[in-house]
C-alpha cells in the first residue's frame, strides 16, 4: 500500500508536507504521554491510531528523516509565532487610523513573513493551533491566523495591550478583540440611528458658522463621532442601572456635547451666542469680555446635567462639569464627582462605596494630554483606596494639532495617549471617520471596565476642520494639512455612502434628515429671538462679615464622653508606647486646657454627632504634618490600623481620612469636586505646609474662588494651610495669605487666620452648620505649626462649651485698655501669640496699648472693629503688626479696610518689602521678629522699624 492509499479515508489525509511532520511529533508525545497533548488531537490519536509513515514499515529510517524533519518544522513554526506576537505587539504601528495617512508609505516590512525567514506557503502548511492555540475553527493554517490578524491590529482601530503586567486581563482584552467578540451587531435601524445622530451634529454646527459667522464655537467638526460615542457609553450605563454618569471635557466640541447628549435646547445655546460682543476685541479662548459684569462664563465653558430614565425604572444623571480654559484641570474634578456619588456617607464608621453607582467619561485633548502634569497626577489618583472610582474612560479628541503647534513639537512621544501606558491602561486608536470602529471602542471600553474596574483609554484620531477656534485661518500655519482637509470628505458623507452602497438608506431618505434637522434649528433660532430675555449674571456681594449667629457650643458632658471614646481601642491593638502616652494625657483635658488637635478632634466627632459626614485628606493628614493629629492608630506590632472616630456610638454619618498621594493640583481638585457633588460633608484638604498651595494655584483660582461667580456652583471646602514664621525658611513659613485676600469679594470664601484651639473648634462646627446650605462658602485657615502645641494657643475646655468663634478677639486681660489706649495694635495668627508672650514679659500695663486680633480676614469683621475703635475714645494711631514682609500677608487687603474705619493714622509694623517669604537663617529670624516685637510696643513716634538691617517706611 502506497503512502497515498494509507491517508485514504483517515484525518491525516488532510496534512501535507511540515504539517504532517508536527503530527509525528505530536504522535511520539502521546506515546510518551497522552495527557501532555491536546485534548483534540488525543481523540484523534485513539480513534485513528498512528498517522503514515509509522505503518509504512519502515519505521526506523523513517524516524530518523523525522526527527530532522522536525527540527527544520520546529524552526518555522517558532518563526512563525514571532510574526504572529509582532502584529500583536506593533500591528497599531501599521494600522490605518489617521484619515490623512498615506498606506503606500507604510513600511510594512515588520510584518512581512520574509523578514523572519519564513514564506507564504510555510505558513500555509502549519496548523493555526501550532501558533495560536485558541484560534478559531475557521482559521485552519499560520497564513490563516496571519490574515486575520492582520485585520484585526491593523485595520481602523489599533490596540495596544502588551504593556499590561496582569495576565488575566491582558489575555481577556486579546481574546475579546480577536475572536471578534468587541465586534458590534449593528441591524438597518443602528445604523439609520446612528446616521441621523451625525447629521444633527453636522448641521447643528454648520448652522452655527452660517449664523454666528466669526465667533468662537471650538467645534467638534473632524472629530463628529464624540457626540454618537459618549452617548452609546451613557446608554450602556442606563442599561446597567448606573445612577451617575460624570462628564469631563474641554471647550473642543462641548457644544454639540452640551445639545445631543445633555439635552441643552438649541434656543438656549444660540441666545448665548446672540449676546457675544464684538469677537475682534478678544482673539483667544479666554473669557474675558465673554460674559456680562465680572461674574458668569462663556458658553462653551460651561456644564449642565440631565437626568434621563432608563427602561421606564431607573432614572441617571448626567452632569457635564464646568470647566474653565485651563483644559485638563477638571480631569481631577470630575473624579472628585464621582468618588461622592458612590458613597453612602450616611452610615457610621467609614463611607460605603459602590463603584457600579457611577463612572466618568474624560475627554482630552491630544497637546493636553501628555502636555499638563495635572493629566498624570490624575491618573495615579486611579488605584488610591483614597481616590480610586472603579475606573474611568478616556477618550483623546485628537485632531492632530494644538493650537498651531504640531505633535512634533509638543510630545515626546509617538502617540499623545503614551502617558497612560505607564498606569497599564488599555489603549484603543481609532480613526474618527470610522463609526462602527468608534462604537466597538466603546463598548470594549465599557466592558473592560465593567469587569476590572479600572481605566481605559481611546485615542480618536480625527482632525480639525477649522482653526483653534473660528476666528483663526490655520492655512497661515499648516497649509499642507488644511489643503487636505479641505479636500477631505465629512463623515456624514463618507458613513452616507456606506449605508447608500449597502441598501440600507437612499439619497432622498438623507435628504429629508437633513431637512428636519434644519428645519429644527431654524425654528430654534426664531424662537429665541421671540422670547429672548437678557438674564443678569451679576452676583452682588458685600464687603461686610457675617454675624455668626449659628449655636456652635457642646454640652460639657457631652464632649467629656466623646474624649473618653476616642481614648478607646480594641484590646489586642498594641498602641505606639510614646504615642500612647501622649494621647492617655487627654484623659485630664476636661479638668484643664485642650490643645489644638484635640479641640479638632472633638469638634470632628461633634460633627459626626450632628450626622454631618467628613472626608480629611492631604499628606500625611492621618498623623498629621507636624505629628500632632493621629487620627489613625498603627499597632505596634502587627502594622492594623484603627481610627477611633469611625467607632463612636452615637456617630450619624461616615467619616474618611486618608493620605494623599504627593500631589495638590489633583488632590485638590479632587476634593473640591467631592465637595460639590456631596454637598452634605465637611471636606477639608490639608497641605503638608501652607506653601504647598502653590503649585494647586488653578484649581485655588479659577474653580474654588470662582466657582460661584461663574457657575453658580457652591462649595463648602475647607483649605488648611500650615502658616507662621518660625524661622524655617522661605518655604516652610508662608501659605501665601496674600494671594488668598487679593481674591476675596463677592462673599466666595472665608479667610481666617486663628490663635486659639476654641476658636477653630467652633469655626469648624460653624463651617460642617453650612454644609448643603445655599450659603455655604469654602473656608481658608491658616493653620498653625508652633501655636500646636503652644500653652498660649490652647483653650480652656470650657470654651467649648460655652464660647463660639469670635471674628475679633481682644487680647485677654485688655479689655479695659480700650478706653484708654492711645495705640491699638491690630494683628492676625502667630504674630498675636508672639505679642502676647512679650507684652507678658515687660510687665508693663499703663492702659495706653490696646491688642487685638483679627480671625477673620475675609469678610473683613467691620462692624465688630468699628466697635472697638468707637470705644477708644484716646486713640491717636492704629497699627497694623504682622510677620510677612510688607508686599505679603495682610497689610495690603487691610490698610484701605483699616483707613475707613479709623478717624486716626494707620500705620505698619512688619517685616519689609521682599522677593523671597522669608529668611533663611533661624539667628536672623530670630532678631527680625524681636525689631517687630519692639517697635510694635514700644510707644514712639517713628514711622518705621528696623527688620533684617533695614530701614523702610
Amino acid at each position: 500500500m502506497n503512502r497515498n492509499q494509507m491517508r485514504n479515508n483517515t484525518p491525516w489525509q488532510e496534512f501535507e508536507g511540515p504539517n504532517l511532520g508536527y503530527v509525528h511529533q505530536l504522535y511520539e508525545q502521546y506515546l510518551q504521554d497522552p495527557a501532555s497533548v491536546d485534548q483534540e488531537m488525543r481523540e484523534l490519536f485513539d480513534q485513528w491510531g498512528a498517522p503514515p509513515l509509522y505503518e509504512s514499515g519502515e519505521i526506523l529510517p523513517q524516524k530518523n528523516m523525522q526527527a530532522a524533519d522536525n527540527v527544520e518544522i520546529m524552526q518555522k513554526a517558532v518563526k512563525a509565532v514571532k510574526l504572529i506576537q509582532q502584529i500583536r505587539m506593533n500591528g497599531h504601528l501599521f494600522a490605518k487610523t489617521n484619515p490623512f495617512a498615506n498606506e503606500k508609505d507604510l513600511d510594512l516590512h515588520l510584518l512581512a513573513p520574509s523578514t523572519y525567514g519564513i514564506s507564504d506557503e510555510d505558513l500555509q502548511a502549519i496548523p493555526a493551533k501550532v501558533v495560536w492555540s485558541k484560534a478559531p475553527e475557521r482559521l485552519r493554517t499560520a497564513w490563516d491566523v496571519l490574515m486575520h490578524l492582520r485585520d484585526v491590529y491593523t485595520g481602523s482601530t489599533a490596540y495596544q495591550f502588551t504593556h499590561i503586567n496582569n495576565a488575566e486581563e491582558q489575555e481577556w482584552l486579546s481574546h475579546i478583540v480577536e475572536s471578534g467578540k468587541a465586534k458590534r451587531e449593528f441591524t438597518n435601524a443602528h445604523h439609520l440611528s446612528l446616521l441621523k445622530k451625525l447629521i444633527e451634529v453636522e448641521e447643528f454646527e454648520e448652522f452655527l458658522h452660517r449664523t454666528f459667522a466669526g465667533q468662537k464655537r471650538f467645534s467638534i467638526e473632524g472629530l463628529e463621532m464624540l457626540v454618537p460615542m459618549i452617548d452609546d457609553l451613557v446608554r450602556q450605563g442606563a442599561h446597567d442601572r448606573v445612577r451617575h454618569v460624570l462628564i469631563g471635557m474641554a471647550h473642543r466640541g462641548r457644544l454639540s456635547v452640551l445639545a445631543h447628549v445633555l439635552g441643552k435646547p438649541y434656543e438656549k445655546i444660540f441666545s448665548e451666542f446672540h449676546h457675544s460682543p464684538n469677537k475682534d476685541l478678544f482673539p483667544s479662548e479666554g473669557s474675558t469680555g465673554m460674559n456680562y459684569g465680572w461674574t458668569g462664563d462663556v458658553k462653551y465653558h460651561l456644564g449642565a446635567d440631565r437626568e434621563i430614565e432608563a427602561d421606564n425604572a431607573a432614572r441617571m444623571r448626567l452632569t457635564l462639569a464646568n470647566n474653565p480654559s485651563h483644559l485638563e484641570f477638571v480631569n481631577p474634578v470630575v473624579e472628585g464627582y464621582t468618588r461622592a456619588a458612590q458613597e453612602d456617607r450616611q452610615v457610621a464608621g467609614a463611607p460605603r462605596q459602590d463603584v457600579n453607582k457611577a463612572f466618568t467619561i474624560l475627554v482630552h485633548g491630544d497637546a493636553a494630554f501628555p502636555g499638563e502634569g495635572v493629566v498624570a497626577e490624575t491618573l495615579n489618583l486611579s488605584r488610591l483606596k483614597g481616590y480610586q472610582t472603579g475606573g474611568t474612560i478616556h477618550i483623546i479628541a485628537n485632531n492632530q494639532i494644538g493650537f498651531t503647534t504640531e505633535s512634533e513639537d509638543s510630545r515626546s512621544t509617538k502617540y499623545a495617549s503614551d502617558l497612560a501606558k505607564g498606569y497599564e491602561i488599555p489603549v484603543v486608536h481609532v480613526k474618527a471617520d470610522d463609526p462602527i470602529a468608534c462604537l466597538e471602542a466603546v463598548f470594549l471600553a465599557y466592558q473592560y471596565r465593567k469587569k476590572f474596574k479600572k481605566d481605559f483609554l481611546i485615542d480618536l484620531i480625527g482632525y480639525r476642520r477649522y482653526g483653534h477656534n473660528e476666528t483663526d485661518d490655520p492655512a497661515v500655519t499648516q497649509p499642507i494639512l488644511y489643503a487636505r482637509v479641505s479636500e477631505h470628505p465629512r463623515i456624514t458623507a463618507i458613513y452616507t455612502n456606506m449605508l447608500k452602497k449597502d441598501k440600507v438608506v437612499s439619497e432622498q431618505a438623507v435628504k429629508k434628515m437633513k431637512q428636519e434637522t434644519q428645519e429644527r434649528l431654524k425654528k430654534a433660532y426664531d424662537k429665541m429671538k421671540t422670547d429672548e430675555k437678557q438674564e443678569d449674571e451679576l452676583v452682588q456681594g458685600i464687603e461686610s462679615g457675617d454675624e455668626f449667629g449659628i449655636k456652635t457650643t457642646v454640652p460639657s458632658n457631652t464632649l467629656a464622653e466623646l474624649n473618653r471614646q476616642l481614648l478607646e481601642w480594641p484590646e489586642d491593638l498594641t498602641v505606639y508606647p510614646k504615642l500612647e502616652k501622649i494621647l492617655k494625657r487627654r484623659e485630664k483635658a476636661p479638668d484643664g486646657y485642650v490643645d489644638w488637635a484635640l479641640a479638632e478632634t472633638l469638634a470632628f466627632a461633634s460633627i459626626l454627632m450632628d450626622g454631618i459626614p467628613i472626608r480629611l485628606t492631604g499628606q500625611d493628614s492621618e498623623r498629621g504634618t507636624f505629628a500632632q493629629r493621629h487620627l489613625v492608630l498603627h499597632d505596634f506590632k502587627t502594622g492594623k490600623s484603627f481610627v477611633p472616630l469611625q467607632h463612636i456610638p452615637d456617630a450619624r454619618a461616615s467619616f474618611a481620612v486618608y493620605n494623599s498621594p504627593l500631589s495638590e493640583v489633583a488632590a485638590l481638585g479632587f476634593e473640591y469636586g467631592y465637595d460639590v457633588l456631596a454637598k452634605d460633608t465637611l471636606v477639608l484638604w490639608e497641605a503638608q505646609f501652607g506653601d504647598f498651595a502653590n503649585v494647586a494655584q488653578p484649581i485655588i483660582d479659577t474653580f474654588i474662588a470662582a466657582g460661584k461667580a461663574k457657575w453658580r456652583q457652591i462649595s463648602n471646602l475647607v483649605l488648611l494651610l500650615p502658616h507662621g514664621y518660625e524661622g524655617q525658611g522661605p518655604e516652610h513659613s508662608s501659605a501665601r495669605l496674600e494671594r488668598f485676600l487679593q481674591l476675596s469679594a463677592e462673599q466666595n470664601w472665608t479667610v481666617a487666620n486663628l490663635t486659639s484651639a476654641a476658636q477653630y473648634f467652633h469655626l469648624l462646627r460653624f463651617q460642617a452648620s453650612k454644609a448643603g446650605k445655599e450659603d455655604a462658602r469654602p473656608l481658608i485657615l491658616m493653620t498653625p505649626k508652633s501655636l500646636l502645641r503652644n500653652p498660649r494657643a490652647a483653650s480652656p475646655w470650657t470654651e467649648l462649651s460655652q464660647s463660639s468663634f469670635k471674628q475679633v478677639m481682644e487680647q485677654p486681660g485688655l479689655e479695659k485698655n480700650a478706653e484708654t489706649a492711645e495705640r491699638l495694635i491690630l494683628c492676625s495668627g502667630k504674630v498675636a501669640i508672639d505679642l502676647e508672650a512679650e507684652w507678658e514679659s515687660r510687665q508693663v500695663n499703663d492702659g495706653r496699648i490696646h491688642i487685638v486680633r483679627v480671625e477673620q480676614l475675609y469678610p473683613f469683621p467691620r462692624k465688630a472693629l468699628q466697635e472697638i475703635v468707637d470705644r477708644s475714645k484716646r486713640l491717636k494711631e492704629i497699627v497694623w503688626v504682622q510677620e510677612e514682609p510688607k508686599n505679603m500677608g495682610s497689610w495690603s487687603y487691610i490698610e484701605p479696610r483699616l483707613r475707613e474705619l479709623a478717624r486716626v493714622p494707620v500705620r505698619y509694623v512688619g517685616r519689609p518689602y521682599r522677593s523671597s517669604p522669608s529668611t533663611g537663617s533661624p539667628d536672623v529670624h530670630k532678631m527680625e521678629q524681636q525689631k517687630i516685637m519692639e517697635e510694635a510696643l514700644l510707644l514712639t513716634k517713628s514711622n518705621t522699624v528696623m527688620a533684617g538691617g533695614h530701614t523702610h517706611e
